[in-house]
């Protein structure tokens, strides 16, 4: 292709690209690459251009006659480290004016991130169910040893090895609970489901173990209509969790309150909404903390969580819920003060 037919080809690209002719000089460069490395290297070598070793190297060698290569180029600024994917192409002069060759950045950032992702899950689900599993098999290879004919020993292991097997129960339950609930996030719920009822169903529920720790809890709602578009399985996940949670951590005797009422919904989310608001008076909860509550296995008290039985995942499910049904979870708390759960769904 001419030269023109080149510049009009890599302009038509979105991504950067530019055209490195065989002498060595950046001979051709798209707006998406001056917006990646300035438009002072139009004219400029290579060399000074990239100054990465790997480019460097991958580029030498296309030039010099090999075919075409793959390597990776990183960029830092103030948002962090973006990371391309670069394939450099030979030219040969017959189709540029000039023998040379083409680059293509592919931004890759979102790959290595899951990537991250995926070993950072992986290393918390291994950590979550190594501490159970180790304890299970110390205390069968104690049963059969020392206390083989200790009774009295034998009923407390045994306590112990259930309460340690129920614990991996409820984490590979939350585990594909959560495979679930991602992998139908982007498809938002048909039916039609009364918010109220789902949530005096939550509170049935829970009854017996409010009253076990001496907790009132109460539902307070406005006449009106709350049917919203949803899952009524899937939130009653949600508001059994943020329930369970707000009576968990409220404290024994200390009240917990599920607010209901219907608005105009702000921001980005406009129309007619239903906000649930489930309000605790425990002891509340770092600001620092509120920002990373619906990570996975983010806790903001691991000791305390684990001995209530949590597995660090009920946010997170909490999270992907809401979103499918795009709607809005926000939490607010202060320090000695409590916690509010707020789910906002569009009706």
């Amino acid at each position: 292709m001419a030269r023109n037919t080149l510049i009009a080809a890599l302009s038509a690209v979105p991504d950067p690209m530019l055209f490195v002719s065989a002498d060595g000089v950046v001979a051709s460069v798209n707006a998406a690459a001056e917006a990646l490395f300035g438009a002072w290297i139009d004219g400029r070598s290579y060399a000074t251009a990239f100054r990465q070793p790997a480019l460097l190297d991958a580029l030498e060698s296309v030039l010099r006659g090999a075919g075409a290569s793959e390597t990776r180029y990183s960029r830092d600024d103030q948002t962090g480290e973006t990371l391309f994917r670069v394939l450099i192409t030979p030219m040969a002069a017959q189709d540029t004016g000039t023998p040379g060759a083409l680059l293509h950045f592919t931004d890759i950032t979102h790959l290595r991130e899951a990537e991250e992702m995926r070993r950072d899950f992986v290393a918390n689900v291994s950590h979550e169910l190594r501490s159970p599993l180790t304890a299970v098999l110390g205390f069968i290879e104690t049963l059969r040893g020392p206390a083989r004919e200790d009774s009295e020993a034998r009923d407390r292991f045994l306590g112990i090895m259930e309460e340690q097997a129920l614990r991996m129960n409820r984490l590979v339950g939350d585990l594909l609970s959560l495979s679930r609930v991602e992998s139908e996030e982007r498809v938002r719920p048909a039916g039609e489901v009364n918010l109220r009822d789902v949530i005096s169903g939550v509170l049935t529920t829970l009854r017996p173990q409010a009253e076990e720790q001496g907790s009132q809890m109460t539902l307070e709602a406005d006449e009106g209509d709350y049917l919203i578009r949803g899952d009524r399985d899937q939130l009653t996940q949600v508001f059994t969790n943020l329930t369970e949670n707000a009576l968990k951590y409220g404290g024994p005797g200390r009240a917990v309150t599920v607010r209901l009422e219907t608005g105009e919904g702000r921001g980005s989310m406009r129309g007619p909404v239903v906000r649930a608001m489930v309000v605790d008076r425990g002891e509340g909860i770092d600001p620092l903390h509120l920002p990373r509550l619906t990570e996975r296995f983010y806790r903001v008290d691991s000791h305390r969580s684990r001995e209530m039985g949590g597995t660090g995942l009920g946010l997170a499910i909490v999270k992907h819920i809401v979103n499918r049904h795009r709607g809005r979870l926000r939490i607010r708390s202060e320090k000695g003060k409590g916690s509010t759960f707020t789910v906002v769904l569009p009706k």
